[in-house]
């Protein structure tokens, strides 16, 4: 017993308050729950690549011999290796678990408990986690019925002085990316910009050259979408001088550990492999969309991305996400204001796609 009473006392007030993050459940779990074997199981709620990392990958973490040795805490054959896939200099990249990660740290340097970060909703959930786990204040700012950004909110949040914000593009769930005018109009701001790039393969615009030009923008990326390393974590932002050195001062050692790094690389030596699944999923992304709009139910948004955002017109939404889960068919389901009646589908292979429209014609 702790003699001096409930330890919970001493926790911050902010983090007892604080909601967990919504996390997709991993496939053994829902296998088991669902009494569903994992092999029959179709994912497309978590948005990670159908066709898995590079063969090189798996070879190589099965040979490495030093896994009971610390691997290099600064990164520095991984960061050379994205010198030469982004274009930015090493000294300006930074490796972490998962974006996530790098998220968290861009809280920890700049974000002071009541700090104000900008939120362009409906986006991903992180920035709102990781802003309340900081004890900052999130400003959300609506999206338009497009989920385009409003970009005059933006700028009024900014002048009343939040200090970050966060841009996913493409957005996360909604596929759209951000019209490189809009980015640099905020740039013009006493703002640090964060443009947050996980899905940047399967479209194809980039904010990294501005980076050079702008000491208030960082731009966000993931192995874990396009490379399928969704289960090793690795993530890299490519910042400004100045402050990623500053983030090499605070974030943990070893962060990065050493099936991650060696994975990453193994990725970047094996782009032709993974150009190729690149290819495979946006050709299915159009005949996704093509599908899921001839069951005359699913209005898709146009997407960027690896996935689709659709609304179901028959207000079914939640009926249908249980039915496709009870058929061992996992989709995402949003019902939040501004997702009301919303589905959000990973693009699989094309079988995943035809037992999808299969079972969307039976349940709908």
């Amino acid at each position: 017993m702790n003699p001096t009473g409930d330890s919970e006392r001493l926790i911050k007030p902010h983090l007892l308050r604080m909601k967990p993050y919504g996390y997709i459940a991993p496939v053994e779990i829902v296998a088991k729950d669902g009494g569903i074997p994992a092999e029959r199981l179709i994912k497309l709620d978590g948005n990670e690549n159908p066709y898995g990392c590079s063969p090189r990958v798996k070879e190589a973490l099965s040979r490495y011999p030093y896994y009971h040795i610390y691997p290099d805490s600064e990164q520095r054959e991984l960061r050379k290796a994205l010198q030469q896939y982004t274009g930015a200099p090493a000294d300006q990249i930074v490796v972490g678990s998962g974006s996530d990660e790098l998220i968290d740290l861009i809280m920890r340097l700049f974000i002071n408990p009541g700090e104000r970060v900008i939120n362009c909703i409906p986006t991903f959930g992180v920035y709102h986690f990781s802003t309340e786990s900081y004890g900052g204040t999130v400003v959300a700012v609506p999206r338009d019925e497009s989920f385009a950004i409003n970009v005059p909110a933006v700028k009024e949040a900014a002048r009343e002085g939040a200090k970050v914000i966060f841009i996913a593009s493409p957005n996360n769930p909604s596929g759209n990316v951000t019209a490189m005018e809009d980015i640099l109009d905020i740039l013009g701001n006493n703002i640090m910009v964060v443009i947050d790039e996980a899905y940047h393969e399967f479209g194809g615009q980039t904010a990294v050259p501005l980076v050079d030009s702008h000491d208030n923008l960082i731009v966000l990326r993931t192995f874990s979408k396009w490379a399928g390393l969704a289960g090793l974590r690795v993530g890299y932002g490519i910042f400004p001088p100045k402050i990623a050195g500053h983030l090499f001062r605070i974030k943990p050692p070893y962060n990065v550990n050493a099936a991650a790094q060696i994975a990453a690389l193994e990725s970047l030596k094996d782009l032709d492999y993974l150009q190729r699944t690149i290819k495979a999923i946006v050709s299915e992304r159009q005949r996704l969309s093509a599908r899921l709009a001839e069951t005359g139910i699913l209005r898709p948004w146009p997407s960027e991305a690896n996935f689709i955002l659709c609304s179901v017109l028959n207000g079914q939404a939640a009926r249908a996400y249980h039915q496709l889960k009870e058929r061992g068919i996992l989709v995402r389901y949003f019902d939040t204001p501004l997702l009301r009646d919303c589905l959000r589908i990973s693009v699989g292979k094309p079988e995943h796609t035809d037992a999808l429209v299969a079972a969307l014609s039976e349940i709908c």
